[in-house]
């Protein structure tokens, strides 16, 4: 691969780029549509009823059924998912039970993020390196599922040693409650379970998010055509996104490249790829994990390991400041309205000190299953 990471950009490149994100951003409506929809079914709200029922009434069992929905939601569906759909579920759940919200809002947002590292489809920043492996004939999955699973462990296991106390205790069992539309609902679910194979299975990641959305589509227009409304389309991410890529391939033309080769170094070894995500992650914590992939992105074509470093970084990264995901925002408004007061600062420490242990054992696993 090429080193001269400063050249100017043509307008070549502006066109490449759209070539290349075009899909993606298709793709970024298409399943932003099946999550909203499958929402106002009500599919997340019964999922939680049901993880409330199954609990049994341990805080611990229904905890770690809050821990797989969301780890299974951010794989299947995005991490915007978790943070917008999932969220107020949980917290209006542990609200009625008597819980503490702070654990599972913690659970929420923590997972959205470090949970985002399995699939292509589980972060747009996935998208962008499945782009450049596809076509290199390396498979996402075998390739991130070493680094996805340490890094998900280390999150649910300090969150269980920071909210230790909260685990503990019991909770009053709800009773079960009548299913508004059922064909509907099954029809929901089967759209949302049925993606995740779709996409380990290799069914192009955009077509597969398509057809569900064109399912539940015609589903709602059939029996609930109320829930169908021009705000599913989510254009100003649409928006904001394009002008994220755009810059940032201008930026390119100004030597941004050549810095950042400088910053992140070369080589496949632990303390190489170490090195690499160390500097994805303060990158998406100065500024947000998408400009960061972007920014980061052309020092890392070379290897298939380094551009999962780069993954890493940029997914299990932005957890210390506020802005450093569109998810976390996403997830602050969320606990606003449902009455729960964010501590930045708080956020920020507890950040802090997971951010660098999902950074050492995600790229250790990496080397490790190479």
């Amino acid at each position: 691969m090429s080193r001269d990471y400063g050249r100017r950009v043509q307008l070549a490149d502006f066109v490449d780029l759209a070539d290349r994100v075009g899909p993606i951003l298709v793709f970024l409506v298409a399943i932003t549509v099946v999550a909203e929809l499958a929402d106002g079914i009500g599919l997340f709200a019964i999922i939680a009823r049901w993880a409330a029922v199954v609990g049994r009434g341990s805080v611990l069992g229904l905890w770690l059924l809050v821990v797989l929905v969301a780890s299974v939601a951010t794989a299947v569906l995005s991490l915007d998912t978790t943070a917008v759909l999932l969220t107020p579920v949980v917290l209006v759940l542990a609200r009625r039970l008597g819980l503490g919200q702070e654990l599972f809002a913690f659970t929420a947002v923590w997972l959205a993020n470090t949970a985002s590292l399995v699939l292509p489809v589980s972060n747009l920043t996935n998208l962008l390196a499945y782009a450049r492996l596809r076509p290199a004939g390396v498979a996402f999955t075998p390739l991130l599922w070493a680094p996805a699973l340490a890094v998900w462990a280390v999150t649910v296991g300090l969150l269980g040693v920071v909210f230790r106390r909260r685990l503990r205790g019991r909770y009053e069992v709800p009773t079960p409650f009548p299913v508004e539309d059922r064909p509907l609902l099954v029809a929901a679910g089967v759209v949302c379970a049925g993606l995740g194979p779709a996409f380990v299975l290799g069914v192009d990641v955009t077509v597969a998010a398509v057809a569900g959305a064109v399912v539940l589509v015609v589903a709602c227009l059939v029996r609930r055509p109320r829930l169908l409304r021009w705000s599913l389309l989510p254009w100003p991410l649409v928006l904001g996104v394009s002008v994220l890529f755009v810059l940032v391939q201008g930026a390119h033309a100004y030597g941004l490249s050549t810095l950042v080769g400088e910053l992140v170094g070369q080589g496949d070894g632990w303390l190489e790829l170490l090195r690499l995500a160390g500097v994805s992650a303060v990158a998406a914590n100065l500024l947000n994990n998408l400009p960061a992939y972007l920014a980061v992105e052309p020092t890392a074509l070379d290897s298939p390991v380094r551009l999962a470093a780069l993954l890493v970084g940029v997914n299990a990264g932005p957890l210390i400041t506020p802005w450093a995901s569109l998810a976390t925002l996403l997830w602050a408004g969320r606990c606003r309205a449902a009455g729960l007061q964010v501590s930045w600062l708080r956020f920020a420490l507890l950040g802090a000190l997971l951010v660098p242990l999902c950074l050492v054992a995600g790229t250790g696993a990496l080397v490790l299953a190479g």
